[in-house]
């Protein structure tokens, strides 16, 4: 088989994944009217920033998925987490943590652990809806 060869399964792996794009800047005003201007000029309906509140959970997710780790990098990088002031900050950091958990484990747990960090972030499947 040629290296260059894709097998039928990395094919199904690619079109089951979800974009995990990151948090909106934009934050979802609390009055009602403004919620409603918002939501009719908004790109999409579920695309503002999730509420801060998640963000101390989030960050203890985040930190959780590298308790097992040790070294001054890993040290390094939970100190960015717990620093981060925003879920988009956090986001950004997903891919530290992915380089950090397969380097000591495997890229199969890094995927593991990215998952499930992954639901604290707005999730995007395609619409059946738009064309494609």
């Amino acid at each position: 088989m040629s290296p260059y060869s894709v097998s039928r399964h990395a094919d199904t792996v690619g079109f089951g994944r979800v974009p995990v794009p990151p948090p909106s800047l934009r934050t979802a005003p609390t009055a009602a009217w403004d919620r409603f201007v918002f939501w009719l000029t908004a790109p999409a309906a579920l695309d503002a920033a999730p509420p801060l509140s998640q963000l101390p959970v989030a960050r203890q997710a985040f930190v959780d998925a590298l308790l097992d780790l040790q070294g001054r990098e890993v040290h390094q990088l939970a100190e960015r987490i717990q620093q981060a002031r925003t879920l988009r900050e956090l986001w950004h950091l997903r891919a530290e943590i992915y380089r950090v958990v397969a380097l000591h484990h495997s890229q199969s747990e890094a995927e593991h652990r990215l998952a499930g960090l992954n639901q604290y972030f707005p999730k995007r499947g395609r619409s059946r809806l738009m064309p494609l």
